[in-house]
């Protein structure tokens, strides 16, 4: 069979590959916290039709390749423009910072970028797909679990009026919460930490913003929740904004012209090639 049949289907097969990942691209040009992600290409295997060693080809070879192949489907981690919301529990990372949450019924530690949180019926800070933010839950940052926007008459530190009544909640740009009494006062109810990682090309996107392996990504520091944000690469946060997705219209709208005519060029070389195959099979004739 021809090399070149397997070389157009080949083609064909993975530049469908870029065009599926351009349409998500585009599909998700308003989701909030999204990276786009794009289709690194390789060679593949390519066979010797003559060896080296002659006098005519003085040491050199002759190969011919079989096609291409989709060696990687790369995300692109560059930051998203942050926009203004005015919701107080709305986060944007200026960094390379995640967010780390939790699954409440399976325990699972999941990273996300979408900071477009609410406060379920318990008090917890969860994404809109009902995760738990990870973060410090005492005033001291020696505890870490799942975030709650409520008072601990309990735990109170000294020097605040036991006797106040719990008035509501504020964030500082540090993603510390600060509990408020009705007596003016406020106190330190814990912080939202920040994970980074060495590889996160590693990260798998399971759907909802989120990614799971974690392990395998290598995050930074001794602590899987994270660390406090601005540190090591995180990035700090911006209270009452989002971070947009990253995707460049401009860009997936060339790159999809590309794409589209990369996979008619290929579907050429499959047509030419059966003309050649038919051409063989009439020389019986």
């Amino acid at each position: 069979m021809l090399k070149s049949l397997a070389s157009g289907v080949s083609g064909v097969r993975n530049f469908q590959n870029q065009i599926d990942v351009i349409g998500n691209n585009i599909a998700n040009v308003n989701t909030t916290g999204f990276k786009s992600a794009r289709v690194d290409f390789a060679d593949t295997f390519n066979q010797a039709i003559r060896g080296g060693g002659n006098s005519e080809n003085s040491g050199s070879t002759a190969q011919v390749g079989s096609g291409v192949q989709a060696a990687a489907v790369r995300n692109l981690f560059a930051t998203g423009a942050p926009t203004e919301t005015g919701v107080d529990t709305d986060f944007a990372i200026l960094g390379d910072g995640f967010f780390t949450v939790k699954e409440p019924e399976s325990d699972t530690l999941m990273a996300t970028r979408a900071g477009n949180f609410r406060v379920d019926s318990q008090g917890f800070l969860t994404t809109s797909s009902g995760h738990r933010i990870q973060g410090y839950i005492d005033a001291d940052g020696q505890i870490t679990g799942d975030l709650k926007l409520d008072d601990d008459p309990v735990n109170r530190p000294a020097g605040v009026n036991q006797a106040a009544a719990f008035s509501g909640f504020r964030f500082g740009a540090d993603g510390t919460i600060y509990a408020q009494l009705d007596d003016g006062s406020e106190y330190v109810r814990g912080q939202i930490l920040l994970q980074a990682f060495q590889n996160p090309q590693a990260l798998a996107k399971v759907g909802d913003n989120l990614y799971t392996n974690l392990d395998q990504a290598g995050p930074l520091g001794d602590n899987p929740i994270g660390i406090a944000p601005g540190s090591e690469g995180t990035g700090p946060l911006r209270n009452g904004a989002l971070e947009l997705s990253n995707v460049d219209l401009t860009n997936e709208f060339a790159s999809l012209i590309a794409s589209q005519r990369s996979f008619q060029a290929n579907a050429r070389i499959i047509t030419t090639s059966d003309e050649v195959l038919q051409e063989v099979v009439n020389l019986k004739r």
